[in-house]
């Protein structure tokens, strides 16, 4: 992980955040919790600042909330470009995206 002095979308978790689903395309809070090794209650309260600013949709499926850089942000291919070029140096989060299983295993599978 890169440890940065400041953060340009104002708190650190705001930004990893934003890394993540860059790189997710859509995900939900407890995945975002994962992958980026933080607490849970800090990626939901970033993930509602960030909805709240407009660069972050979240929409329902079923009981699960699932969120996605907002498609209509004025910005939205800039801020995708610059969100791409930031995750470049991200190296351990891109591994731990890239690992991650995204389906249910099938019943009885052998791991």
């Amino acid at each position: 992980m890169v440890v940065n002095s400041s953060s340009p979308f104002g708190a650190q978790t705001r930004t990893r955040v934003l890394l993540a689903l860059t790189l997710l395309g859509d995900s939900y809070p407890r995945e975002l919790s994962r992958v980026l090794q933080l607490p849970l209650s800090g990626v939901q309260r970033a993930l509602q600042s960030l909805e709240r600013d407009g660069l972050v949709a979240g929409r329902s499926a079923g009981r699960t909330r699932l969120f996605r850089l907002e498609p209509r942000y004025f910005a939205f291919e800039a801020l995708q470009a610059f969100l791409r070029r930031l995750t470049e140096p991200e190296s351990e989060l891109r591994t731990r995206v890239t690992t991650l299983r995204r389906r249910p295993r099938r019943t009885r599978k052998p791991l």
